[in-house]
């Protein structure tokens, strides 16, 4: 406030040739002004235009990388169409003329015409037998194809072909074959092969026709350029001679192509007879292999033209909000100097204002600081509490630990001994009981230290996972039938029933496989049913364990695993917090079961629940598992 008030009695002061130094200064600041402001422009812009054209290029790296995956993709599933025929009942007996084939031919041609215009089959002599060609085109009926390098190489390899470009009846197309291989006795039968025309292919997926704008190019593993632009490219190699002497022997270029057809993506951007390329290449995968080349070229003035209109937009809205704020000033100054003579007084008057102002302000500082300084002291106080309490928490958090191990030392001599004393001959059935009690604690002690040890693991971030890929039926099977005989050695009537649900393979076994921690999932489930049997009395239904699948997510699936029992069901004060630590209104557990198989459950992306049946009668206790479906085909 002390500088403006300055200023404002500085301008009523102008007289005469003040005020014309003033106005020479506040010409020379406009002036300079707006030689900064195009120099800096300048700068702007040259930052502009690079980030612009590297999105641009990223776009463009990203847009191939798509265009690639979808035309392996749709070759993918023209060599799935060959995969059937050639598995087909038909032709796997040998038909390669009759009715049917040619039937099951149709079929297929009319469900693919839009990409392929040609489907035939050759006998082990490598004559076409059926085939079947657009309305008036030659069918190769009857032809000896023994000469054709994807022929040969077929019946050497007994593997897909993908051929590569080649000219017939003034069409540029591909081949793809399929070899006919008896499944009982691997005897070679013949070729199921199909032609895909590659202009009618690869205009599906960019522009083939116009040089000047962004196009597409397609090479095959020998370079030979399958689409392109410019016709007489068309079946020509990209390195021999005539594409080389075109593009000058272009070593950017060059290398570009090198390295995608080497089955590694890249870009380059070079010179070119007429302006600057932005080259971006990915290789063509059809089941894991890089069959061909797609290239997205596009001519950097049409990016540039772009750009340039986008930042000639910013300098004339730049060049407009300076223009329009210098003027704003200039009038300001203008305004200021005319009524500085009424601003005097009102300056003068301020001034006292603002000098009673400031040192109430000084007085308000000195409070302030002081109660900042009060601030700083308690947040140290805060500190120092907060780390006193994270010790005695870390305090707490060992002795746990020690006193869970020292608990569990002598619970093993405790439990060994006493069966020792158990399994012998004895005719007291008072001492048996004795023992029997003994054994009986000595376990339910050593399983609560256990639960302790897993608890303090779980919160010191110690637990570690021994994952591996198993079938969580036969887990669950194993672990009801333990249940079982422990229900019967207990003389209980409570009743344990398995509904397995799941794939099923051709032997008609139950598989349902997860990569998980076998030994945690066996807690979790030897966990719930403790609880189900725990609250199930003599005149209550059996237990049911069920475990089904349901989609996710796309591509993905996961198990649920239920268990259900007749109980009392849970209390509606322990429901919200069932899952949390020593959460239980019973005298038989401390809370820490279902604790533990919560974080086991979650450390796998899984998610565990309960909830009181419907019915008024007993709970039923949920969790999922993630499913492995790459093991599905496992035997």
């Amino acid at each position: 406030m002390d500088h403006k008030s300055t200023f404002l009695k500085s301008l009523t002061n102008f007289s005469g040739k003040r005020q014309k130094i003033a106005i020479i200064t506040i010409v020379s600041i406009v002036v300079i002004s707006y030689g900064l402001f195009f120099y800096l422009q300048n700068n702007t812009e040259s930052n502009i235009r690079n980030t612009l054209f590297e999105q641009q290029k990223q776009r463009q790296i990203e847009s191939t990388r798509i265009i690639s995956q979808h035309i392996g993709s749709d070759l993918s599933l023209v060599m799935s169409m060959l995969d059937g025929l050639a598995n087909s009942l038909y032709l796997q007996q040998g038909d390669l003329y009759g009715d049917q084939t040619k039937k099951l031919l149709e079929e297929k041609y009319n469900q693919y015409n839009t990409v392929i215009n040609r489907l035939f089959v050759l006998d082990k002599n490598d004559i076409v037998t059926n085939s079947l060609a657009p309305k008036g085109a030659e069918t190769f009926l009857g032809q000896d194809f023994s000469l054709r390098d994807w022929i040969k190489e077929t019946r050497a390899t007994l593997k897909p072909v993908f051929s590569d470009g080649f000219e017939r009846q003034g069409i540029y197309r591909i081949f793809i074959t399929y070899p006919i291989i008896e499944r009982g006795t691997g005897e070679y039968i013949g070729t199921i092969a199909t032609s895909i025309p590659t202009v009618g292919f690869f205009a599906h997926y960019g522009n083939i026709y116009d040089v000047k704008s962004q196009y597409l190019a397609v090479l095959d593993s020998n370079s030979t350029q399958l689409i392109h632009p410019v016709e007489s490219f068309v079946g020509t190699p990209f390195f021999g001679n005539y594409t080389q002497e075109t593009t000058g022997h272009n070593d950017i270029l060059n290398n570009l192509i090198s390295t995608v057809m080497a089955g590694k993506p890249s870009f380059a951007v070079y010179e070119f007879k007429n302006g600057e390329r932005l080259n971006t290449g990915y290789p063509i995968f059809v089941q894991g292999t890089p069959r061909y080349s797609a290239f997205v070229i596009t001519p950097t003035s049409t990016i540039y033209s772009q750009i340039n209109s986008i930042i000639s937009l910013e300098r004339l809205e730049m060049f407009s909000l300076l223009a329009g704020t210098t003027a704003a000033v200039i009038v300001l100054i203008l305004f200021l100097m005319k009524w500085s003579s009424s601003l005097d007084n009102e300056v003068k008057r301020r001034t006292i204002e603002l000098d009673e102002s400031n040192q109430r302000l000084k007085l308000v500082s000195l409070d302030l600081r002081k109660a900042n300084d009060s601030l700083v002291e308690s947040n140290r106080q805060l500190a120092l509490a907060n780390q006193q309490l994270e010790i005695q928490d870390k305090a707490q958090k060992e002795f746990i630990n020690v006193a869970a191990h020292e608990l569990r030392t002598p619970i093993q001599p405790i439990l060994g001994l006493s069966q020792i004393l158990r399994s012998m001959k004895r005719d007291d059935s008072e001492h048996d009981e004795f023992l029997d009690a003994i054994i009986r604690n000595a376990k339910r002690l050593k399983r609560l230290t256990e639960n302790i040890l897993d608890v303090t693991r779980i919160e010191s971030h110690l637990m570690q996972l021994r994952k591996e890929v198993f079938n969580l039926n036969e887990v669950i099977s194993m672990a009801v039938e333990d249940y079982r005989i422990r229900v019967q050695n207990l003389n209980s009537n409570a009743k344990l029933l398995y509904r397995p649900r799941g794939y099923h393979n051709f032997n008609g076994d139950d598989f349902i496989f997860v990569h998980a921690d076998k030994e945690r999932i066996t807690q979790v489930i030897s966990n719930l049913l403790d609880n189900a049997i725990k609250f199930t009395g003599r005149d209550d239904g059996p237990i049911v364990i069920t475990i089904e699948t349901r989609e996710k997510k796309e591509n993905q699936e996961e198990a649920i695993v239920t268990i259900k029992d007749n109980g009392p069901g849970i209390d509606p004060e322990i429901l919200p917090k069932l899952f949390s630590k020593f959460a239980s209104k019973s005298f038989q557990g401390t809370g820490l079961g279902l604790y533990l198989s919560k974080k086991i459950i979650e450390a796998h992306v899984g998610k565990v629940w309960a909830e009181n049946n419907r019915d008024g009668k007993g709970a039923t206790f949920y969790f999922s598992l993630p499913i492995n479906n790459r093991s599905y085909d496992t035997p």
